[in-house]
């Protein structure tokens, strides 16, 4: 394929450029090159780079004066600061369920920037119909309803803020009052009930003035972190018919556990509540066959919140949210400025997120969903969920460790078996030795080890490779 020879003009004002300006639009081709060869020279050294590991102290620099140009300005953050990074974007980076960027996710990431496209409005740019596309490839990826609107953001925990925005807003319109015009006081004492809520979602209660203390943890099954769905009955019953909102899971963080999404769902023929489900990286358990039916319901819920630089492998930062009720939505984020288009029944995406501009998002995942489809996708997904049978196996082979859960999709968690109390020592350890990562927590009240695979590269190469570091700093 022939691309398009871009010529690049010097300014006609180019006395008025700043000089570091003026030099760098007119060798722009070469230092993209030099930008383009750097960033090769780091991708082709993700297998040899650290993991993960503590940077050396660095002495924050003085603001430069006139400046080094991008040649200058490369070379310093070559020497400085690269180094330290970590190899987040390799295939034995486990903490975090973070993915890394496919190839065409990554080109989609520097044409974002190079478009530089504000998708906030149709005024001037086709980017907003570029992102409807990619939301309805992914409405069909995750087996939503035509019912379903999407908008993208900057990650699960906005997706749950937007949602539970747009909840808010629904307990208003039960109760006759509209939140975005009265503020969360209107709405007087609010109940938010979830079986193992991530800790975004008490951040989100605090932001939208509904209050950490709205939620309400329900019991969940024995050794499960899903939500025992007759104990929730039990708690709608008891608001004696008030609405609710109920913040249900498809993949917790320790154990990638899934609540019984249609059960719930047909609670609501009982119970008047708001069913939003944190799917930041479970919802992707549709993509695996044998695993689809984890998410069966997930078309029930009326807001759903997916990150993608999870398993779709996008760089940082996007997520998408998902509701069944545009209209609140944008009665909640609507923007009225005299130089903005009309609401309208098709709104500007200004109109239906928290914030007004933002980058181009869809586009990396465009890009990536356009090179590999489905079937590429899939792939990515069943051979993590592989991987992660795999490590579990040997850790479970191993007399040092024991796993706490049974690895239910993507997330290895276990702890040592005679010392739990040494698991910061151990993540520690293995964190320094640049070998891989894996992320401490607390499950069921012991200290354990996540081992979360959701990158694009991971092969068994790289779980032998985990395997072996376990076993070489085991107590």
């Amino acid at each position: 394929m022939r691309l398009p020879t871009v010529v690049l003009m010097r300014s006609q004002h180019g006395s008025r450029l700043h000089p570091r300006l003026d030099d760098d639009l007119r060798h722009l081709p070469e230092l993209l090159e030099a930008t383009r060869a750097y960033a090769v020279r780091i991708l082709r050294g993700l297998d040899e780079r650290p993991v993960a590991g503590t940077p050396a102290p660095s002495a924050p620099s003085a603001l430069p004066e006139r400046g080094a140009g991008l040649a200058g300005a490369m070379e310093t953050f070559a020497r400085r600061w690269e180094p330290g990074f970590s190899g987040s974007a390799g295939p034995r980076y486990l903490g975090f369920v973070t993915g890394g960027a496919t190839p065409a996710a990554l080109a989609g990431d520097w044409l974002t920037g190079t478009l530089d496209q504000n998708p906030t409005s149709a005024l001037d740019s086709g980017a907003q119909d570029l992102e409807r596309e990619t939301l309805a490839w992914l409405r069909e990826l995750f087996g939503l309803s035509e019912e379903h609107s999407g908008i993208f953001v900057s990650g699960a925990t906005m997706s749950n803020v937007t949602g539970l925005a747009i909840a808010r807003e629904w307990l208003g319109e039960q109760r006759g009052v509209s939140v975005a015009e009265e503020g969360a006081a209107a709405l007087g004492p609010v109940r938010v009930l979830s079986g193992s809520p991530h800790s975004s979602v008490g951040k989100a209660l605090s932001m939208l003035g509904l209050g950490r203390a709205a939620l309400r943890q329900v019991d969940v099954l024995p050794g499960r972190e899903a939500v025992d769905v007759a104990r929730l009955a039990d708690e709608l019953a008891a608001l004696d018919g008030r609405p609710a909102i109920v913040v249900a899971n498809a993949g917790t963080v320790n154990t990638v556990d899934f609540d019984d999404l249609r059960a719930i769902a047909e609670l609501r023929e009982r119970y008047p509540f708001w069913m939003h489900v944190d799917a930041a990286f479970g919802a992707f358990a549709a993509l695996s066959p044998e695993h689809a039916h984890l998410v069966d319901g997930l078309a029930e819920a009326d807001s759903v919140c997916v990150d993608l630089h999870k398993w779709l492998n996008v760089p940082y930062d996007g997520a998408v949210q998902f509701t069944r009720r545009r209209d609140l939505q944008a009665r909640v984020f609507r923007n009225a400025a005299a130089y903005l288009g009309p609401l309208g029944e098709t709104p500007d995406f200004i109109h239906l997120t928290p914030e007004n501009s933002r980058r181009l998002r869809a586009l990396p995942a465009w890009f990536t969903l356009a090179a590999y489809g489905r079937e590429g996708h899939a792939e990515i997904v069943r051979r993590d969920i592989a991987m992660a049978a795999r490590l579990g196996e040997l850790v479970d082979a191993m007399p040092a460790y024991r796993l706490l859960a049974p690895v239910r999709l993507n997330v290895v968690c276990f702890t040592l078996a005679a010392a739990p109390e040494r698991v910061g020592e151990l993540a520690a350890a293995i964190a320094a030795s640049g070998e891989a990562f894996l992320t401490p927590t607390v499950y069921d009240g012991l200290p354990a080890l996540r081992a979360a695979f959701s990158n694009w590269r991971t092969t068994d190469a790289d779980v032998r490779r985990v395997a072996e570091v376990l076993e070489a700093f085991r107590p």
